[in-house]
């Protein structure tokens, strides 16, 4: 089956397409991919996504995937937002 693995970072991106056994896994996929080590991705912070929706690594994967690498968010939006409500006049 052909999936494909995603990466965008701060001044790199890569997207590999796959094929894949069925009952391959998340975590499977993203080995395969390499993407990490050719982006110096930071592995262990590393999130994941299945078009758009958080995953577990364990996830297998279907006909068409999308497995996305998501960063950890830099700041919590919620409070960014209260913050900047909080300073409007």
């Amino acid at each position: 089956m052909r999936i494909e693995v995603a990466y965008v970072g701060s001044g790199a991106e890569a997207l590999v397409a796959l094929d894949v056994a069925p009952g391959t896994t998340v975590a499977e996929a993203v080995a395969r991919s390499r993407i990490v080590e050719r982006v110096a991705a930071p592995g262990e912070a590393l999130a994941y996504a299945i078009h758009g929706r958080r995953v577990d690594p364990a996830t297998p994967l279907r006909e068409g995937d999308r497995v996305e690498l998501t960063r950890p968010l830099r700041r919590d939006p919620g409070l960014a937002r209260r913050r900047r409500a909080a300073r409007q006049p």
